[in-house]
């Protein structure tokens, strides 16, 4: 039987099925629910938050969404996601705005995070000379080899 909050995570999975199919995986004590690979939404401390940006920030904030904040090292963290609206929460019909907007956030986060990375994996070394005719290794001549301890 599943636990209640694993039951919460597959009500959010479908109220959020409208951007495609959703999985819940657990992570650090809550929940991360992703679609085709792109972290769209997380549950912590029995609440729904979604992907946001510093574009679209200000809706949720208008909306009555609160952030994602989270202490570490006696320091309040923010990271981009906000509550879902308690309205959202009725229906996979409400909730489908706020997931699109989930979804475009992960994939603009996505897109500038393969930006960025790219130009530190492009190799600096010159390219690969092709192979030379090599030839065989010259004898050694008669007095530079080696001597045995018999004489």
């Amino acid at each position: 039987m599943a636990s209640p909050d694993a039951d919460f995570a597959d009500f959010c999975c479908e109220l959020l099925a409208s951007v495609g199919p959703c999985v819940a995986r657990r992570m650090f004590g809550g929940w991360g629910i992703s679609t085709g690979g792109l972290n769209i939404a997380i549950i912590a401390w029995d609440t729904l938050y979604l992907k946001v940006d510093a574009e679209s920030e200000p809706r949720w904030a208008a909306a009555g969404c609160k952030p994602f904040v989270y202490e570490a090292r006696g320091k309040p963290m923010k990271l981009n996601y906000y509550s879902a609206p308690a309205d959202a929460l009725e229906s996979p019909q409400l909730m489908a705005p706020w997931a699109r907007q989930a979804f475009d956030c992960a994939l603009k986060a996505c897109s500038a995070q393969g930006k960025r990375t790219r130009g530190a994996t492009k190799s600096i070394a010159k390219p690969a000379k092709p192979p030379s005719k090599r030839t065989a290794a010259p004898t050694p001549k008669p007095s530079a080899r080696r001597k045995s301890v018999k004489g």
